[in-house]
């Protein structure tokens, strides 16, 4: 069973989101919080394995909750899908780099919110397809010569999965394509993970783009 905590300062959208993820028989909202401090405290107390976390809320708001949660040795297998009603590259970047695994916009349909839970659960980064395309536009502008240097610590191979990973592919998705294993194409993925310095995939997916190996249109 996945474990969620949801924290949004709107009570009309915790009880939604609530409704809506309980639907599935292998998710469950273990708790709920209407502010920053709350959460952190509850995801803390609960550790769950997702926690959909607003974005903007008054006072602390959901990056900084996010910071905390993501800095916690404790909490290393919490997953964070940052929630906004705007699609802006800048709350885009700063919820990747704040540690966020997920970014999607509230009116992302039900079926969609529960399958982004379960992606996330399972260690992959997930962003709403409406947004995919705009923070990839601006990864990619933003890529530097340091960035590049990058690719030199890695192997052709190591090259192909980062490029898969790039593309929003699955383990399973990466293993098919690659002609290995979900298990090999998981152990590469945490290769990557260690030489690069990044936490967790959606970071995987910055860097693809920001080394200039995919760039904005690349399959």
């Amino acid at each position: 069973m996945i474990r969620v905590v949801i924290v949004d300062d709107q009570q009309l959208v915790r009880e939604g989101l609530r409704l809506l993820l309980e639907r599935a028989d292998d998710i469950t909202v273990a708790g709920d919080a209407g502010g920053a401090d709350a959460g952190v405290e509850l995801t803390g107390r609960l550790r769950p394995d997702v926690v959909l976390m607003d974005i903007r809320m008054p006072g602390r708001d959901g990056l900084d909750a996010t910071r905390q949660i993501m800095a916690d040795p404790g909490l290393r297998h919490v997953h964070v899908i940052a929630l906004t009603t705007f699609d802006t590259d800048e709350n885009i970047q700063e919820a990747i780099r704040a540690g966020a695994a997920g970014f999607l916009l509230k009116d992302t349909s039900p079926e969609r919110m529960r399958e982004a839970v379960r992606i996330v659960a399972g260690g992959d980064a997930l962003l709403s397809p409406a947004v995919t395309r705009r923070v990839m536009r601006a990864a990619a502008a933003s890529a530097r010569p340091s960035a590049a240097a990058l690719l030199d610590r890695l192997t052709e191979r190591e090259r192909e999965v980062l490029a898969e990973v790039g593309a929003g592919r699955t383990n399973a998705e990466i293993g098919g394509r690659l002609f290995i294993s979900p298990a090999t194409a998981r152990t590469h993925v945490g290769r990557l993970l260690a030489k690069l310095g990044a936490r967790d995939r959606s970071q995987l997916v910055v860097l693809a783009y920001e080394t200039g190996l995919l760039t904005p249109g690349a399959e």
